[in-house]
Formats: C-alpha cells, structure tokens, sequence
C-alpha cells in the first residue's frame, strides 16, 4: 500500500531534496511584530539578514501548530487513498506533536480503513529531519509503512545531537533549556555544549573556553560516538556562522569520512530559540547514544 511521508518545517530540510524525496513538509510559521511569516522554500531563506537582525534586537515569537493545521495536510494525502507516516518535532521542546496525536485521533474516525503512524523524532533540526530523509529511502527501496517505521523508532535511539550556541540568552528566554540552572557566563568567553537528551529534550552538559574549543569538542564527540560512518548521511547546521560549519566539516572528514555530510542553514522558527551563531551537529551511534 502507497503511503505518505509527512514532517514539519523545523526537520530542516532542504526544499528541494524534499520535493526530489516526495516528502510533504507542513510549515511552521513565526511571528515579527505581530505580523507571521513562513518558510516555505529554503532557497528563498536569508539567514544572514534575519539572524542579523535578532542579534541586533528583533524579537521572534513561535506558537504551537493547531490540530486543524496538522488535519489539512494529513486529510489531502488521506483522500488519495494513502497511509501516512508522519515524523515530527520532539515533544520536549514543543507541544506540536501532541497537535498532531489530535489531528491523528479525529481523522482516524473520519478514515477507519486508512494507517496514520506518527513517530515523535525526539530530535529538531535535521535530529528529525535525517530521520525523515531515511524514511524516504526505506520507502525508495520497497519497504513497508510498517517496516519503515519500525526502522526509524531504531534509529531515533541511536540519533546523537550535539550543538553549541553563542549565547543561552535564547533557549532560555523560551524556555526550551530543560537544566536552565547551569548558567553559562560569556564574559569569560565560555561557550556551552548541548545535546537532545533521550526524552528528546535540550540539556547543557559541558562548558569550554572559546568558540574553536566548542566546536572541536563536537568533533570529538563524533570520533567517540559515531558508529559506522562510512554508510551514513552525517548533518550540520548553522544559524549565519557558515565558516564554522565549514571549519566543522573539515573535522568530520578528517576524523572518518561518512558516506554524506549534509549541511544546512538552520530554518527560521527553531533558529530563533537557539539563536545566531549556532551551530549543530547530528549523527548515529549505539542504541544508548543519548545518554552520553
């Protein structure tokens, strides 16, 4: 049976490899000044002049998608006579996914005969958005709604996502740093090292003197913890800080080549909670990877 892969903007991805993938992206939207914009196409997105604009003051505002929003989107694949599988946001920085089980409950009732699988990627960024891409390469090569996601929930364990930010100023404004007590200081230069925890929440775990020393310590992260590189797609996102991605890369390949690095600038609405200069870093590892 044919089935839809569906995700939602802050997976990441680039527009076109999702519509190359046949994977529909629900956008998220955020607000300016009261008035809401979205990203649609990421090659439209000019990450230099927006994240230069909240270094210099201007406010983002997010708000959780509605069931209705989810519905829309879901009931026009439903209506070709598809099943859906749906990977979305984590549901620990975000109440989004719970929108989505809304959504999933009613259009059940409405399409008894039709599967709607959602998985919460416990990731943001492309943690859910590579989880997304694999989906559509299970698909690609024959599989099942079923086997497909019994795939992802295996890779979601294994999913490790490390990031560094500029300033925590943002994910603590918005609440999204679930240990908000280890305050980091930037007086001093020291920058922090966070990662998606297991219940897909943001977690501080180590501190470092300098911006290079933060991100090589991601590199080392990914020398410990990868497992078989060589046969997987590796991400990297930046919020307006491309040479340290670039610099980040370099790393990687130097360390142990994987089969892919896809590198992205980091969409609009998760980017205005972990703010600019961030610069993120996904791949797989062991089953209790998280936890490290």
């Amino acid at each position: 049976m044919a089935f839809s892969i569906i995700t939602d903007s802050p997976a990441n991805l680039d527009t076109q490899l999702a519509k190359e993938n046949d994977i529909k992206v629900i956008p998220f939207t955020y607000s300016i000044d009261c008035k809401e914009y979205t990203c649609k196409n990421t090659a439209d997105f000019n990450d230099k002049e927006y994240y230069d604009a909240i270094r210099n003051g201007m406010k983002v505002s997010t708000s959780q998608i509605t069931p209705q929003k989810y519905i829309a989107y879901m009931e026009e694949e439903l209506k070709k006579g598809k099943d859906i599988l749906f990977i979305g946001l984590s549901s620990g920085v975000s109440g989004s996914f719970d929108s989505a089980c809304m959504a999933r409950k009613e259009l059940i009732r409405k399409y008894p005969e039709r599967e709607i699988c959602l998985i919460d990627s416990y990731g943001a960024g492309l943690g859910e958005g590579l989880l997304v891409y694999r989906a559509a390469k299970c698909r690609e090569n024959g599989m099942e709604l079923g086997e497909v996601k019994a795939r992802i929930l295996k890779i979601r364990k294994r999913m490790y996502q490390v990031f560094t930010v500029d300033s925590l100023m943002h994910l603590k404004r918005t609440g999204r740093l679930s240990n908000a007590s280890a305050v980091i200081g930037t007086v001093l230069n020291i920058k922090p090292l966070l990662k998606g925890n297991e219940q897909g929440k943001i977690v501080a775990f180590a501190k470092l003197r300098g911006r290079k020393q933060s991100i090589k310590a991601m590199a080392d992260k990914y020398e410990a913890l990868a497992r078989n590189p060589e046969g997987q797609v590796v991400g990297i996102s930046h919020a307006d800080c491309e040479e340290d991605a670039l610099y980040l890369k370099n790393l990687i390949e130097k360390i142990n080549p994987p089969l892919e690095i896809m590198l992205v600038k980091h969409e609009p609405v998760t980017g205005s909670h972990i703010g600019p200069g961030a610069l993120a870093l996904f791949f797989e590892g062991d089953e209790d990877v998280r936890e490290k």
